[in-house]
């Protein structure tokens, strides 16, 4: 398997100063566990809320906070760290961004050791901006931020929800993993791509009832599908995901509808995907269900040796395709080539992603995922074992390919 993407990666951390200064903490451990090297700049009023010591303990690094020694008996050396951090880190992020930091990079302020390392910068800078609500959604800080995406800044928008000031609105700092997501995503090479593009994915399992209490499914997670969501909208794509019963969690931002059975995933697929552009079918849609569910709990004395069993719908094969993209999955444990062009032909696809459950490490509950990506020419793609949120940007840059 490929090394992680963040193994080695020289990562810039500023740090500003409001309430959300403190899940600093949390995002420097999170750098550092997959191996990347953190170095930290704060704001001095960032201090106010976090101490450069708590930092400069978990990164392992020196943390600044002042563009000038604190007293000039302290040295007399020409000191253009700002500089020599500028042309080495391969990223940078701040977060939390106040609104006042927000408002001096968008006008091209250099009145701290953060906003003068800022405008030196040569790598990319994804700033996540946190503040109250109304502070937040004021005109000028909206303009502001418009402007930094303007000037190619990764901007990772502030949240709904509580607030330190007790009020509930947007301006909460973006969950860490959407921040580290980001963080990826610059590092794979990506970008927002998929600005105004309208994607619907399918994740999980379906269970197909048997009796009030059993069911009929199988082992997937619905990580693939999650991941697929996730990246399209770091990339800008507004997307609907459709999943089974799965423990996975999508951002805030996507519009996500719980299904249980494959008919109710029909219905959803059919009724959603007019409104978009993209289907991306990952869901492990059952195939069969029982015939006839049991009202009652099926007892042991029953004895019910046989249970009879229909086909479920086939999704793919109902849809009307039209202009749209149509990518979907085979998951094969034999003749898994012959198996997945058959359904790329039979089913009218742009493309079909093959995994087999050959492949050590690859398929159901698990992190990791080995591919091939099949095409209408013939041609084909094969991937090295790797994430599965690398998966997922492989497939969505094929899709941006064919668009």
């Amino acid at each position: 398997m490929k090394k992680d993407i963040l193994s080695g990666k020289k990562i810039l951390l500023g740090v500003t100063g409001c309430i959300a200064a403190y899940k600093s903490v949390y995002l420097v451990r999170d750098l550092v566990k997959r191996g990347a090297e953190v170095r930290v700049v704060m704001t001095p009023s960032a201090t106010e809320f976090i101490t450069p010591l708590t930092l400069s303990a978990l990164s392992g690094n020196e943390v600044i906070v002042s563009l000038f020694p604190k007293s000039k008996n302290e040295t007399t050396s020409i000191n253009t760290w700002h500089i020599d951090y500028a042309l080495w880190a391969d990223v940078m992020i701040i977060a939390p961004a106040t609104i006042n930091t927000v408002a001096k990079i968008a006008n091209g302020f250099a009145d701290n050791a953060l906003t003068t390392l800022v405008l030196a910068l040569r790598s990319p800078l994804i700033i996540a901006p946190a503040a109250d609500v109304d502070m937040y959604e004021n005109k000028i800080t909206q303009k502001n931020l418009q402007t930094l995406r303007d000037s190619g800044f990764f901007i990772v928008d502030a949240e709904e929800g509580d607030l330190a000031s007790g009020l509930k609105g947007k301006g909460r700092l973006a969950e860490n993993d959407k921040i580290v997501d980001s963080i990826e995503l610059f590092l794979s090479g990506n970008k927002k791509d998929l600005a105004g593009k309208k994607i619907l994915v399918t994740a999980g399992p379906t269970y197909e009832d048997i009796d009030p209490v059993r069911y009929l499914g199988n082992r997937s997670s619905g990580k693939m599908g999650f991941e697929i969501a996730k990246s399209a909208f770091l990339r800008g794509a507004k997307v609907t995901l459709i999943s089974g019963p799965t423990n996975e969690i999508a951002y805030p931002e996507i519009k996500t509808i719980n299904v249980r059975s494959a008919k109710e995933m029909k219905s959803a697929v059919e009724k959603n995907l007019k409104n978009n552009e993209v289907l991306i079918m990952s869901a492990a849609v059952a195939d069969f269900k029982p015939a006839k569910v049991a009202v009652k709990k099926l007892k042991k004395e029953d004895n019910p040796e046989i249970i009879k069993l229909d086909r479920t719908d086939d999704i793919l094969s109902s849809i009307k395709k039209g202009n749209k993209i149509i990518v979907g999955f085979a998951l094969e444990t034999d003749n898994e080539l012959s198996n997945a062009k058959k359904k790329l032909k039979s089913k009218n696809l742009d493309l079909i992603v093959l995994n087999s459950l050959k492949d050590k490490n690859s398929g159901f509950e698990v992190d990791t995922n080995k591919i091939s990506i099949l095409y209408k020419s013939g041609k084909k793609k094969e991937l090295p074992l790797m994430s599965k949120f690398q998966v997922a940007n492989k497939i969505l840059s094929e899709i941006v390919n064919i668009s």
